[in-house]
């Protein structure tokens, strides 16, 4: 009996360990991401001359929101036509070199995560924007497994991730857009809408930033607390900021925090939303 009982409580308290160890690597992933490679090779572009060339890149080494980015690629493709567009798509990061991305109009992170380029590669992305060049972040591309990267941080996004809803973890509110906003990215968009999402929680108001749609913060549980994590139940109160958008240099830059779910890709709100950011940042 006493042996059995050390080899049930020995194996309950490996299993323990294992979970323990797993949790610990998710949430590391989460935050940091696990860069297998950086891809380095070129690859061939064919962009048709009197077409805007979108880049949208959806690589992660963090979590992945595949089934939003799997609703979004044929969703944005929908809109090269109406908008004289060419929509080119990879997780491949070879294609961040100064060379090829000068023939891109915008750059989309598209829910990419984690750390995704090399040094070389994101000093040349910096140095696209800085020059002319825009890039579009869609959710993930704004969480905090973009940290150590603090051109990103600090200048693209102008706001430190926190945390997410949790408990609950979806939440469907109103969606309102502000007044003085700029007149093309404005157009045609309504002035409220209903978005289930999870909504992102940052630690300021994003700085040097102009809001385009924001939600009433007091109406969304942004309580993130799991597991040892008890520090995570705030919001950014009333006013919380969910799209935004910026000058860089000579390029622009915009991004919205929502977009978790496949769903928001059939949201006409939404899809009017990014298909005029995409057109705002092309125009100079």
């Amino acid at each position: 009996m006493k042996k059995f009982l050390k080899i049930f409580f020995g194996t309950i308290l490996v299993l323990i360990v294992l979970l323990v160890g797993v949790g610990a690597m998710f949430f590391y992933k989460v935050k940091n991401g696990f860069p297998v490679s950086y891809e380095t090779e070129k690859p061939v572009l064919s962009i048709p001359a009197n077409k805007s060339a979108i880049l949208v890149f959806s690589k992660t080494t963090g979590f992945r929101h595949a089934e939003s980015i799997d609703a979004s690629i044929p969703a944005i493709k929908k809109m090269e036509e109406k908008n004289n567009w060419y929509v080119y798509a990879t997780e491949q990061g070879g294609v961040f070199n100064a060379e090829q991305l000068k023939q891109f109009k915008v750059v989309v992170f598209n829910n990419s995560t984690g750390r995704v380029l090399s040094d070389e590669q994101q000093k040349a992305l910096q140095e696209y924007v800085e020059n002319g060049g825009s890039l579009l972040g869609i959710h993930g591309a704004g969480d905090n497994s973009h940290h150590a990267w603090d051109w990103y941080t600090n200048e693209f996004l102008g706001a430190v991730f926190s945390h997410h809803s949790i408990n609950p973890h979806l939440q469907k509110t109103e969606v309102k857009l502000e007044t003085d906003i700029d007149t093309l990215l404005g157009k045609n968009l309504a002035k409220s809408w209903n978005n289930t999402d999870e909504w992102y929680v940052f630690l300021s108001q994003p700085k040097g930033a102009k809001v385009l749609y924001y939600i009433d913060g007091d109406k969304i549980i942004p309580n993130g607390n799991m597991l040892w994590i008890k520090d995570k139940n705030f919001g950014m109160g009333k006013y919380h900021p969910v799209a935004w958008y910026r000058q860089m240099g000579k390029g622009k830059a915009f991004y919205t925090s929502m977009g978790h779910s496949k769903d928001v890709w059939t949201n006409p709100d939404y899809l009017k939303m990014i298909e005029n950011s995409i057109n705002w940042t092309i125009k100079k």
